[in-house]
């Protein structure tokens, strides 16, 4: 649409944003507390929109809201536009000075209570100014969280094997099965993982991605069924359940200091090399304004995790 003078109308960012939202959500109260606008400021800002589009964007009805067929064709480029437009903001943070201004972090359950506190002592020591904002969410989450733009940085197990995502590996560590007291196998060094195929091992609920590895490592033991009698949502329930003698369970060697000693019903075995492991990393967006940093970030978390039970990786690793 022109005005009278002939120029071309220009759609504003907010407007944009809240189409965008409508476009996600298909509902107007759901779209407005996404982005933090008023109901009534979130319809005025898309009717304002197809106003100076020209074009009817939503068919609204008393019970849903639809994208048009216009709608849907420039949903996909507002979104690009508005992605566009985070990209430079970032640009300029990171040009303004590094390690400043916010960094959205997520981390996996299996791996915050263990490696956040290194995380937060080398942020404090060495970057004072940066704004460490932390996310704990299960891998699907965070992984949806750095491509929308929602987080900047993750610290999770890897690979992702995801185009457009560049992992930083940061260290492998063993795992090691937590037994009762009363169990054959506690307090034995290399058992073989051919153990694995009977046991009664007791697993993370579906969506951890360590309930996954557990699984891969009883496929490779030579176990074909699901060992599943009994899950929990996270760790600590996990060895409280082992503890009360329900079962075994697989504990990476990060968590075993805190977890093992919540309880005095409990004993640990150790695999024969080589044993069983996973690799945590840092991952990016490829390409990513701040890369450079977060590979700065990367090598001093390497050397502060280096007293930990884990085998620090270099950088080609």
């Amino acid at each position: 649409m022109t005005t009278s003078s002939g120029k071309r109308r220009q759609p504003s960012l907010a407007q944009l944003r809240a189409f965008a939202a409508v476009a996600e959500h298909l509902h107007f109260r759901d779209a407005a507390a996404a982005i933090g606008m008023s109901q009534p400021a979130l319809s005025g800002a898309v009717s304002a929109l197809e106003e100076t589009l020209g074009v009817t964007l939503l068919e609204r009805t008393t019970r849903k809201v639809l994208l048009s067929p216009a709608g849907e064709r420039l949903a996909v480029r507002a979104k690009a536009v508005l992605e566009a437009v985070g990209a430079l903001l970032e640009e300029a943070e990171a040009v303004r000075a590094p390690f400043t201004g916010a960094l959205r972090l997520g981390v996996i359950p299996t791996v915050a209570p263990y490696l956040l506190p290194t995380v937060l002592w080398l942020v404090h020591e060495r970057y004072p100014h940066l704004d460490l904002q932390v996310h704990e969410e299960q891998t699907a989450s965070l992984v949806e969280g750095l491509n929308s733009g929602r987080l900047d940085l993750l610290l999770l197990a890897v690979p992702l094997g995801i185009p457009g995502v560049a992992e930083l590996p940061l260290f492998d560590e063993d795992f090691v099965l937590v037994t009762p007291l009363d169990h054959r196998l506690g307090g034995r060094e290399g058992i073989p993982r051919e153990a694995l195929r009977e046991l009664n091992l007791l697993l993370l609920d579906e969506g951890h991605c360590l309930r996954d590895q557990a699984l891969d490592i009883c496929r490779e033991a030579g176990r074909e069924d699901a060992p599943v009698t009994t899950t929990a949502a996270g760790l600590a329930t996990l060895v409280q359940l082992v503890a009360g003698g329900l079962g075994c369970t697989l504990l990476p060697r990060t968590a075993l200091k805190v977890e093992t000693t919540r309880s005095h019903q409990l004993l640990t075995a150790s695999f024969a090399d080589p044993a069983p492991s996973r690799r945590i990393a840092l991952a990016m967006r490829a390409g990513a304004a701040r890369g450079a940093e977060y590979q700065q970030l990367a090598a001093a978390l390497r050397q502060a995790m280096s007293p930990l039970p884990v085998r620090v990786l270099d950088e080609s690793a």
